[in-house]
């Protein structure tokens, strides 16, 4: 028998044709869309004449161009209006399944899969979106397609990918306090650099990733593109068929059986060989922050700026020029202008709970802007339920309504020109959050320290 990785087992179950010299005809079991990708796919089709294939297999929702603040009017903005009115209307047309604003399922694409019970593993899923490979944490192929590629699933349920080669990231040992998913994931982006996955799918794996709940592990997945990957996958466990079990469109009585036991053979097999393998100790990690324009910029708390060391290093002379940073200085007690809380990485109610824990009872800095946007409906209405919203109203913070929020400058929730924001979020390029706006990717548990003391905080301090 063939000894295969997770990767290729659940690829190879989902070619359709291999085009001599060129790409594979790759079958897409679930198709995600939102209202920025989606527009222009749409019109393609028809132009074509052509309706949508599956439409049973395809889910919208609008996320990005949303405001977080009085979603029941209308929307101020109009391209922005404009684009969630373009989406209701092709759904309409093509009889898509559409949770817009106001809707108990909306909010952000890679949150509303998983919860809603969609997302599962063996499956390849699609979306026009980069961080689709949040849904790898689920043990499938997930990954962003272009315009044209949304186009294409649309009108045929298939894509045509290239079989990218696969890495294996192994991290064991044992998380110190303070230490959470997110700042796993910004420490092997700072050791392998941005492009250090290019051109591989990533199986994470490793006694730490086991350890990690489903929440966490999305966030490893959602970020694994940072590093250049297309994407990024962790087998699935009990964790994983646990959290599954009993969400709205989880399967039921006897093809949950079913299911499952396929889902049990869904892991590398012993002796699998990948193209390349990395080994990281989890103790080595501690709280981490970038102080750079790329998410491979990051350090751990204590840990100072790197130099710039002769006329060669010119990406971080630039970025340290735009953050108004020194190389050589520490983060640690830099003020902190805005915090974040929020996006696709870091939105779901574990998240939430974080902060609320460490919040509470406290204030935050007077100086200080604090947004938590929560990644849907249902996680807002989770946190109300558990009193988090309370919790959160009392130290300062404020909770908005679901969305991409500041995340990026699509929407109403920017940051402005010159303003240092410590953001959970997963990009901190020139302009990401605003023109000009100065972005520090870090944990939820490191942006709220920060939000409390009002500068770079090593959340451990707290902790302790």
């Amino acid at each position: 028998m063939e000894v295969k990785t997770l990767f290729d087992k659940i690829w190879d179950n989902h070619v359709v044709h291999q085009i001599e010299n060129g790409p594979n005809v790759l079958y897409i079991d679930k198709h995600f869309i939102h209202e920025v990708t989606s527009p222009q796919a749409f019109a393609g089709l028809k132009e074509r004449g052509i309706g949508v294939y599956r439409p049973e297999q395809t889910v919208a929702t609008a996320d990005h161009n949303v405001p977080t603040q009085d979603q029941h009017l209308p929307i101020k903005d109009a391209l922005s209006r404009h684009q969630v009115d373009t989406l209701i209307k092709n759904c309409d047309e093509f009889g898509v399944e559409l949770y817009g604003l106001g809707h108990p399922y909306q909010g952000i694409v890679h949150v509303i899969g998983p919860e809603l019970g969609i997302t599962q593993p063996g499956m390849t899923i699609v979306c026009g979106d980069s961080h689709t490979s949040t849904h790898g944490a689920f043990g499938n192929i997930a990954f962003g397609i272009g315009t044209s590629e949304v186009e294409q699933v649309l009108a045929t349920q298939c894509v045509l990918q290239r079989k990218p080669k696969t890495m294996k990231i192994q991290i064991d040992g044992v998380l110190n306090k303070g230490v959470v998913s997110k700042d796993i994931i910004l420490y092997v982006i700072s050791k392998l650099s941005t492009s250090g996955g290019t051109g591989y799918f990533i199986e994470f794996c490793g006694s730490a990733i086991e350890g990690l709940s489903m929440e966490a592990r999305m966030t490893i997945c959602n970020m694994s593109i940072e590093m250049g990957a297309r994407g990024g996958l962790i087998a699935p466990d009990d964790t994983t068929f646990n959290y599954i079990k009993d969400r709205e469109f989880a399967p039921k009585g006897e093809l949950w059986e079913r299911k499952l036991a396929y889902w049990k053979t869904l892991k590398s097999d012993k002796g699998a060989s990948f193209d390349k393998e990395i080994h990281f100790k989890a103790e080595d990690i501690e709280p981490m922050i970038t102080y750079g324009t790329n998410p491979g910029m990051g350090i751990g708390v204590s840990e100072t700026i790197p130099a710039v060391n002769g006329q060669s290093d010119v990406t971080l002379k630039k970025a340290l020029e735009y953050m108004d940073l020194t190389g050589g200085s520490q983060l640690l007690g830099k003020k902190v202008d805005y915090v974040f809380i929020g996006s696709c990485t870091n939105s779901r109610i574990e998240d939430l709970r974080m902060v609320a824990d460490l919040v509470k009872g406290k204030k935050k800095a007077e100086h200080v802007n604090a947004m938590i946007i929560p990644g849907s409906k249902q996680v807002e209405k989770q946190a109300v339920t558990e009193g988090i919203d309370k919790v959160l109203a009392e130290a300062g913070f404020e909770l908005r309504q679901p969305g991409c929020s500041a995340c990026l400058g699509m929407n109403e929730d920017k940051v402005p020109k010159g303003k240092y924001c410590v953001s959970t979020s997963n990009r901190n390029f020139e302009g990401r959050q605003g023109p000009g706006a100065r972005t520090m990717l870090a944990s939820p548990l490191t942006a709220a320290a920060s939000a409390i003391t009002g500068h770079v905080t090593d959340v451990r301090e707290m902790l302790n």
